[in-house]
């Protein structure tokens, strides 16, 4: 029966290094595609072994001392105290993303500007006389700062809209996904993956009840079964991305001004595929499309099965 593991002066969990050496693959590969090299990402990683240290693991009613932050995180005192000192740098959202996330709310939520079918409707661009819901409408109801054809203009090389002959805008996607943008994407991928990772930790430790963290897993597949499961497992994650959206919103506005409204969340959902050759394969590796695989909840391993992160184990 699988369970958790609490830290222990023996050192680090075997299972967790072998799970960060898996995790960290992709991110590493990443890096060394934008010239990142190790100096570089192990000084940030420095700077943020001592942020969390002091954030997480401080004694209550006690200062934090450089000579404790040193211990926890193995950085020499020296380095602690510079890192103390550096400002950390400002975390900006890029423009695009702040104003294009009401836009997207709002055309995905108010019924103004959705169809019978609670679909994002096509807007004319224009307002034209006021009778009808436009796109320039749309934005003035956020902004009155920036220009509609700007925002447009922006969306459609991001991918986000297009335009049909009609002078029609139509949002792509029902989400504030951009199909371009480096600073757009990259944004994302700081909040979404942050949270994901947030989420299976919270779970390994096991000492509050687990989140939900959930995923399906098969090979041995052609390349049109994969496009299949993509298809639609894209429909089933922007409907439940969707449902969860407007229920956030009517229980936002519901919350709203309480004195007790201090939490947030995140919802996501995810498609990953790749060729079987491509995939890492450890040492001590047991085949996860069958074989004698267990999983968490200790039921014997099959050819296909939902895969649970962290340790959510009964």
């Amino acid at each position: 029966m699988s369970g958790t593991q609490d830290p222990t002066p023996g050192g680090p969990p075997q299972a967790l290094l072998r799970a960060l050496r898996r995790l960290l693959g992709p991110l590493v590969r990443l890096l060394l595609e934008y010239q990142i090299t190790f100096p570089v990402f192990a000084n940030l990683l420095k700077s943020i072994y001592v942020e969390q240290a002091t954030r997480a693991f401080a004694i209550p009613g006690r200062p934090q001392t450089v000579s404790r932050l040193s211990l926890l995180t193995g950085i020499h005192r020296k380095d602690v105290k510079r890192l103390q000192t550096e400002a950390p740098e400002a975390d900006v959202t890029p423009t695009s993303v702040s104003l294009g996330a009401q836009l997207v709310l709002r055309w995905t939520t108010d019924p103004e500007y959705q169809s019978n079918a609670e679909e994002p409707r096509a807007l004319p661009r224009l307002i034209g006389d006021g009778s009808q819901p436009s796109f320039e409408s749309l934005v003035e109801s956020i902004s009155k700062d920036i220009r509609p054809r700007a925002i447009l203009d922006e969306w459609r090389r991001l991918g986000i809209a297009t335009v049909d002959d009609e002078d029609h805008v139509h949002l792509v996607a029902n989400a504030f996904v951009p199909e371009h943008g480096f600073d757009e994407k990259a944004y994302f991928l700081g909040r979404n993956v942050q949270d994901h990772i947030a989420a299976t930790a919270h779970n390994l430790t096991g000492r509050r009840l687990p989140m939900l963290e959930r995923s399906v897993y098969y090979a041995q597949l052609r390349s049109e079964s994969v496009e299949t499961l993509q298809t639609l497992s894209r429909e089933l994650g922007m409907d439940a991305l969707q449902r969860i959206n407007r229920r956030a919103h009517d229980l936002q506005v519901a919350d709203a001004n309480r004195p007790d409204a201090l939490q947030r969340m995140r919802f996501g959902v995810y498609f990953y595929h790749e060729s079987q050759d491509d995939e890492i394969h450890d040492d001590d590796r047991v085949d996860e499309s069958g074989g004698a695989k267990r999983d968490s909840r200790g039921e014997a391993g099959r050819r296909g099965h939902e895969e649970e992160g962290g340790s959510d184990a009964a």
